[in-house]
């Protein structure tokens, strides 16, 4: 779990922690070249300050929208790696949240949520939650199913 949190701090620190050091500095050079192109920093600087216009004015929404996908394979990959032995569906939830996460981003600049426009920061945080849902779901119901077939 450890390496599983430390790939929440920045991608590609798990898979240092997990040995894998050539994946791991791959997934830190990508992280800072999507980073500073999107340039996302000063996105998430904006955005914490309240300016969500300038966030949104600020975001390379191109290169932004690679990041979740980057991020949340990151962590499945450091997971993975750190637990030998998972169900084969542990995915499911890294998979499915990196793709409402990037829906989350591509509706940012114009979705409000009880009349407030959340941007490119807050919104994608948000559309976690369902693509956590959705995939725990999935995970649960396809591991069920499976088995009761195999009895």
């Amino acid at each position: 779990m450890e390496k599983l949190f430390w790939s929440i701090a920045l991608p590609g620190f798990g898979q240092l922690l997990n040995g894998r050091y050539v994946k791991g500095f791959v997934f830190i050079a990508l992280e800072v070249l999507i980073n500073v192109l999107s340039n996302f920093n000063e996105i998430i600087m904006l955005s914490f300050q309240g300016d969500i216009q300038g966030a949104i004015l600020k975001a390379d929404y191109q290169w932004l929208m690679f990041y979740p996908c980057l991020y949340f394979f990151a962590m499945w990959d450091a997971f993975k790696d750190d637990k030998k032995s998972m169900s084969r569906y542990a995915f499911l939830p890294f998979a499915f949240s990196a793709g409402s996460v990037t829906i989350g981003l591509m509706y940012s600049s114009d979705f409000k949520l009880f009349g407030l426009l959340l941007g490119p920061v807050f919104l994608p945080m948000l559309f976690v939650l369902p693509g956590l849902i959705v995939g725990f779901l999935i995970w649960y119901l396809l591991s069920y199913f499976n088995t009761k077939r195999s009895t």
